[in-house]
């Protein structure tokens, strides 16, 4: 195995990541100084830094981006996914470079350190790749200081201290703090983030925020629908004060078997109501609790922009967007869920759809941000239901 040690060894090591086996790979620090613990993890797009690091899905992870050039297109107020940056730290190839686009407010470095994330730079991000892929995502530790002073012992036993994503629920961590309706709209060049969808009539979608990315909503109002985002911990009757035509369930961070703990008896519930129902990530792995099926920790997960899907009904590929590290297990699917979805690079489940109710769910994330648009139109799919069940236009 490789090790993935620095593309050169600085004079002075400013930046370090400490795996809980007691491995040391040194680097030069960026963006804020200090020291995060989580899990280690990669992903494989080429661009969309700031989408990725504000996915609220990344709460305790700490991120090694492939691609060696990070940070080269700086970063703007307007390529994010969340209110905050849920990453805990980036691990990179390349030092950051001054940005290179006419829509840059500031550079990548300043962008982290003005929200507490540490990053990494000069690793062999490959080799670090290969040994995730073989070893499975360690925990560990990311730590940044300008003096290059760093007490290791300290550090590796922060990261085998850490209990790691297993059984750990982070989506009440994420969620939002109150109910509040969504008014934004898609994205256009020059104009920014349209306002749109506050019209009464529209169908109405009640979205569960375990941890939702922002464009998911955009879609949603894109496509027809009138949205209501409610937090992660919301009662079934807290859901249908709000008269919803339609339920979503969100994607979001840590195991789903813990989140189910609250979250599987409101999903059952909304079910039983015979309303048309989607769920994206972990809002299909809480869809597939609820309905008896099982979920499983996946030994490197997958996360990356370029993730090939087949759609079991027509044969046809999609390239998709994904971040997850937990995966339904096929065969735990009871007799009213049909697969819909399959990874072709592992075969793993990546969607299904109840036979005896209006729901469904995949694995991956079809809003593009960032990412392929291959899959819009389960967004469209979803808000034609709402629209067909409720009878508003």
């Amino acid at each position: 195995m490789a090790d993935a040690t620095p593309l050169r060894a600085p004079e002075r090591p400013t930046g370090v990541l400490v795996l809980a086996s007691g491995e040391t790979i040194w680097g030069r620090g960026f963006g804020a100084e200090g020291a995060a613990v989580g899990e280690v993890c990669f992903h494989t797009a080429i661009t969309g830094y700031q989408e990725i690091m504000t996915d609220p899905s990344f709460e305790g992870q700490i991120i090694t981006f492939t691609f060696p050039h990070i940070g080269n297109v700086g970063a703007n107020d307007e390529d994010v996914e969340a209110d905050h940056a849920h990453a805990l730290g980036c691990i990179v190839r390349e030092d950051v470079t001054a940005p290179s686009s006419f829509r840059a407010a500031q550079g990548f470095d300043s962008w982290l350190k003005a929200r507490g994330k540490i990053g990494l730079a000069g690793i062999d991000t490959r080799a670090l790749t290969r040994r995730i892929r073989e070893g499975g995502a360690p925990n560990g530790v990311i730590a940044h200081n300008a003096e290059g002073v760093f007490d290791i012992p300290a550090l590796v036993d922060m990261a085998r201290a850490w209990p790691g994503l297993e059984g750990m629920d982070l989506a009440g961590q994420v969620s939002c703090a109150a109910d509040h309706p969504w008014d934004g709209g898609v994205w256009q060049l020059g104009a920014g983030y349209q306002p749109g969808g506050a019209d009464a009539d529209r169908p109405h979608i009640v979205a569960i925020d375990y941890g939702s990315k922002h464009n998911i909503f955009r879609n949603l109002v894109k496509a027809g629908a009138k949205v209501t985002v409610l937090p992660a911990t919301a009662s079934f009757d807290e859901v249908m004060a709000h008269k919803p035509d339609g339920f979503f369930l969100s994607n979001g961070p840590g195991d789903p078997a813990a989140t189910g703990e609250y979250a599987v008896p409101v999903i059952r519930q909304m079910l039983e109501t015979g309303r048309p129902l989607f769920g994206i990530c972990l809002g299909h792995q809480l869809l597939a609790l609820a309905i008896g099926a099982r979920t499983v920790k996946m030994h490197q997960g997958h996360r990356g922009a370029n993730h090939p899907v087949k759609r079991l009904d027509t044969g046809q590929v999609e390239i998709t967007s994904m971040n997850h590290g937990f995966a339904v297990e096929r065969d735990s699917l009871p007799a009213n869920a049909r697969e819909t979805h399959v990874s072709l690079f592992d075969d793993s489940n990546c969607g299904l759809e109840l036979t005896d109710r209006p729901a469904f769910s995949v694995q991956y994330h079809p809003e593009a941000s960032p990412g392929p648009m291959d899959s819009l139109y389960l967004f469209e799919k979803f808000v034609s239901r709402v629209r067909a069940a409720s009878g508003k236009n």
